[in-house]
């Protein structure tokens, strides 16, 4: 049984094309305290390679990525510092 991940936030960034899919997810976990958790909803393809490295790159830890089995992807990340 994998542990449950606690979220704060949710935010569904499906409707955009890259780069505005970072730019939302970026605003999200901007609006976060360090240590909270977003979940990201993303379409399969660029988004799903390019926001995860982006927001590691940012120096946020990511959890997981599921595979929602619908052509999208949930991205949970740790916001780490402020």
């Amino acid at each position: 049984m994998s542990e449950e991940i606690k979220v704060d936030d949710t935010v569904d960034v499906t409707d955009v094309k890259c780069p505005t899919t970072f730019v939302k997810a970026k605003v999200a976990i901007e609006e976060l305290d360090e240590g909270q958790i977003l979940a990201i909803r993303l379409n399969d393809g660029e988004p799903v390679q390019n926001v995860p490295r982006s927001l590691k790159e940012e120096g946020h830890e990511i959890l997981k990525l599921n595979d929602n089995q619908d052509g999208t992807f949930t991205l949970f990340v740790k916001k780490v510092g402020d």
